[in-house]
């Protein structure tokens, strides 16, 4: 088979190479790509938002199936196009893909649905917003209602610092349009898990639950991230949890989907807090997380291509997973997730004990350098998690990379 994959972060690294690892795939293409995706696959200078290109290129080179990694060609309508062409595609259209394009319309969806969420209001106007959060207080969730690559949900520990979220976001547009409608939550206390599942219109099929560490640094400290360090499967959460959240959670959202007409194909993602109260959502998302993603396949024991034909086809794929543990720690540029040089020489060396994941990399004169904000992930899979974080720590040790980078030195540690 020819497969492409569009994206160029560690998601679709990690994707490329259990592609990679499958018998069934003959050429592997992934657009744009990046420094390590470049190592197993051909990299193709097309932007991920290029539609047309990548429908062009698609019918060329005879692609026989398509990915898609990053939320913003999903929310674009790349599947529709995709789908209006005959090319076999495994990602949400547009209509499916607003279950995360749009906080407000997930919100409205869950409430209609049953599925539990922390209560919410809506608004577009700042000094509503801001006169709802007084009567509030404090913690407090804003969220700006669009896509902001995982960064634009502020958790507010006072009344402040919601009034400034709510300033950044509506009035000096730090996330641009995906600001302009916010959504503010209540504060839910407990711990954070998500699950993703292969779904297919009503066929719902779970992976193993993930945490992912959001905040910058270690103690859960300093802004939102796009994710700083993950593992897989999470300990504390019970087969009790996961069967409730599949079946209440992931198996509702797919039906529902369904009933209002935008049937799902793709990844579903729940983001959730496990509180002592149950199980609430905290977002969905339309697409393999990142760095869930990156923990979560490397227990996977089938071939990825092989589940994703099954999956598309109606069957069920008979998912089988390592017992085994994964962690995974991001080392991200330094001053991420706001400004940050580019073009840092990276000196990590391939080792038996770790995988590496690429990010925001490149190469140029055969030297890996960084290009972006989170550059690599450093991965291991053991028969414990404290096995697995044993190996990724030692081996980060061994370089020092203080000067340029930065990573978390508590992930796993619960």
């Amino acid at each position: 088979m020819n497969v492409l994959i569009v994206g160029r972060g560690g998601r679709e690294h990690s994707l490329a190479i259990h592609f990679h690892k499958s018998d069934q795939v003959k050429n592997l293409y992934v657009a744009p790509g990046n420094g390590g995706i470049e190592q197993i696959a051909t990299c193709v200078d097309i932007d991920e938002m290029d539609i047309d290109q990548l429908v062009q290129f698609a019918k060329e080179k005879k692609i026989d199936l398509t990915i898609v990694g990053p939320e913003n060609p999903l929310n674009a309508g790349i599947a529709n196009r995709f789908q209006e062409e005959n090319l076999k595609i495994f990602a949400p259209t547009k209509e499916a893909a607003l279950l995360e394009g749009s906080k407000s319309f997930a919100k409205q969806f869950m409430d209609t649905y049953n599925i539990p969420t922390a209560k919410y209001a809506t608004f577009t106007d700042s000094e509503a917003a801001k006169s709802y959060i007084n009567e509030q207080g404090a913690p407090i969730v804003v969220k700006a209602d669009g896509l902001a690559e995982g960064k634009g949900v502020v958790v507010a520990k006072t009344v402040e610092e919601a009034l400034e979220a709510i300033d950044a976001m509506m009035i000096e547009k730090t996330f641009a349009e995906a600001g302009k409608t916010i959504v503010i939550e209540e504060f839910l206390d407990g711990r954070e898990f998500s699950l993703m599942a292969f779904v297919h219109e009503n066929n719902v099929f779970p992976m193993v639950s993930a945490r992912d560490h959001k905040r910058a640094f270690d103690d859960d400290k300093g802004p939102n991230t796009g994710g700083m360090g993950s593992f897989a499967p999470v300990p504390d959460i019970t087969e009790d949890i996961y069967n409730y959240t599949v079946e209440n959670i992931l198996q509702v959202a797919a039906d529902g989907l369904v009933k209002e007409g935008r049937p799902f194909t793709g990844i579903l993602y729940a983001g959730l807090m496990q509180t002592n109260q149950g199980t609430y959502v905290i977002e969905f998302n339309t697409r393999f997380g990142d760095p869930e993603t990156q923990v979560v396949l490397p227990l996977l024991e089938n071939d990825l291509v092989q589940v994703m034909l099954d999956v598309l086809a109606g069957k069920d794929p008979q998912l089988t997973w390592r017992n085994e543990s994964c962690l995974g720690v991001v080392v991200a540029s330094k001053g991420y997730p706001g400004a940050y040089e580019k073009g840092k020489r990276l000196p990590f060396q391939e080792s038996d004990d770790v995988f590496i994941v690429h990010a925001g990399t490149k190469v140029e004169n055969e030297t890996l350098l960084s290009n972006g904000g989170r550059v690599l992930l450093v991965g291991s899979t053991s028969s414990s998690l404290i096995q697995s974080a044993t190996k990724v720590y030692d081996y980060l040790a061994e370089y020092d990379v203080s000067e340029n980078f930065f990573y978390r030195k508590d992930i796993g540690k619960e």
